[in-house]
């Protein structure tokens, strides 16, 4: 099949296989053909800024499709805080190297602010029965639809068989596996377990922004969850939480925003164990102005 080359990106040159598409309509073209062979088509959906979080699943999206597709995309309606959104890294040309890293089978799909939204940049309005209204939601304010306005769009337009998404995010995941339901999208969503930087720091784009003491001393967000851990065998929630409260009052360096003990499935906080039921530890952590979040499996 000749390929047009509307569809290469400069890039291409550089590395080799990879295709680089900037527009929906480059897009669905290049997927209408794909499409007819009836190949599977995994999808990673990022923000950029990539790291070997993001290398875990599209290594795991090439084992298990035919086709990879990663799209780089910074969604201005998840950001409540501007500020934010504007410090956000932005380093595409970095980013490709990370993907082609694993594998030169890869459509990288990065679309402009006007290509997705037009003049339009506004967040639909989802019933997520509640889960987007805490943790992460208590304080970031429409976060979650601008999470679940950038999901469907992608979802829909690319109709992946599979989609990759982290643990580390597991407040979102539980999110975008309620957006499948209630929209009736024909995907698999896929979570991956969350990869850390050998002091135990979850990856993070934001981690970027860290100095180099500062990175270290964030080494005590995953610290604590562990200890947390190992407390919940024998304490109640409540305990652990009020622990973790007063770790965190007596570190100079970090400053606790919240630390939840909840039900995976409704994401509620809990005062007390139920057998049968499983809980992980959330914590939202600010690192001078940089905020970071983790969570572990209880």
């Amino acid at each position: 099949m000749q390929i047009s080359s509307n569809y290469i990106s400069l890039r291409v040159v550089k590395y080799k296989l990879m295709l680089v598409i900037e527009t929906k309509k480059e897009l669905k073209d290049k997927l209408s053909a794909f499409f007819s062979n009836k190949k599977s088509l995994g999808l990673v959906p990022t923000m950029g800024a990539l790291h070997s979080g993001h290398l875990s699943l599209i290594e795991k999206a090439s084992k298990e499709n035919d086709q990879v597709i990663v799209s780089i995309f910074v969604n201005p309606t998840q950001f409540n805080n501007q500020k934010d959104l504007e410090k956000y890294p932005k380093t595409l040309e970095n980013d490709l190297k990370v993907i082609k890293k694993a594998s030169d089978n890869i459509i990288v799909y990065t679309p402009s602010v006007a290509e997705i939204y037009q003049s339009n940049v506004t967040a639909e309005i989802y019933n997520f029965e509640g889960l987007d209204t805490v943790m992460e939601g208590e304080f970031r304010a429409n976060h979650f639809n601008g999470v679940g306005t950038i999901v469907e769009e992608f979802l829909t337009s690319i109709a992946p068989n599979k989609a990759y998404f982290g643990e580390k995010d597991f407040q979102q995941l539980q999110i975008i596996r309620k957006l499948v339901q209630l929209k009736a999208i024909p995907v698999e969503i896929i979570g991956c377990p969350i990869v850390r930087e050998e002091s135990g720091l979850a990856m993070s784009s934001r981690n970027e922004r860290l100095s180099a003491p500062m990175r270290k001393e964030a080494a005590f967000i995953y610290k604590i969850l562990k200890e947390a851990k190992e407390m919940f065998g024998t304490k109640s929630a409540l305990e652990v939480v009020e622990w973790v409260e007063n770790e965190f009052k007596n570190n100079k360096y970090l400053a606790l925003e919240y630390f939840k003990i909840a039900d995976i499935d409704t994401l509620k906080s809990v005062n007390k164990k139920i057998n049968n039921k499983k809980y992980r530890a959330f914590v939202a952590v600010f690192v001078d102005d940089i905020r970071l979040i983790d969570n572990i499996a209880l």
